[in-house]
């Protein structure tokens, strides 16, 4: 589903992503039961991914590889990899 806003969001379970790109970056941010995660990019789409607490919180790892970010997330998050929506414009992170 896409917003208004040109944002896209996808919930699997209690899992909800949302992809979008503003202030540069494309990022893709997770919510689950309060807890937030975050993985961005540079809107070129050829830099390193960062791990944030949130959209605009702090930075705790970088990683080449969207699997690691992903892995990264789910541990934040407290579930699976396989439980983790990618709305599929966010498919294609990572290098």
């Amino acid at each position: 589903m896409t917003d208004h806003q040109g944002a896209t969001e996808l919930t699997a379970g209690d899992v909800t992503a949302r992809y979008v790109e503003e202030a540069g970056e494309r990022r893709l941010d997770f919510e689950r039961e309060g807890r937030t995660a975050s993985i961005a990019q540079n809107v070129d789409g050829y830099a390193m991914l960062k791990v944030r607490t949130g959209p605009g919180g702090d930075e705790l790892e970088r990683y080449y590889g969207f699997d690691m970010a992903l892995d990264h997330v789910a541990e934040l998050l407290g579930v699976g990899v396989d439980d983790l929506p990618v709305p599929d414009p966010a498919a294609d992170m990572g290098m």
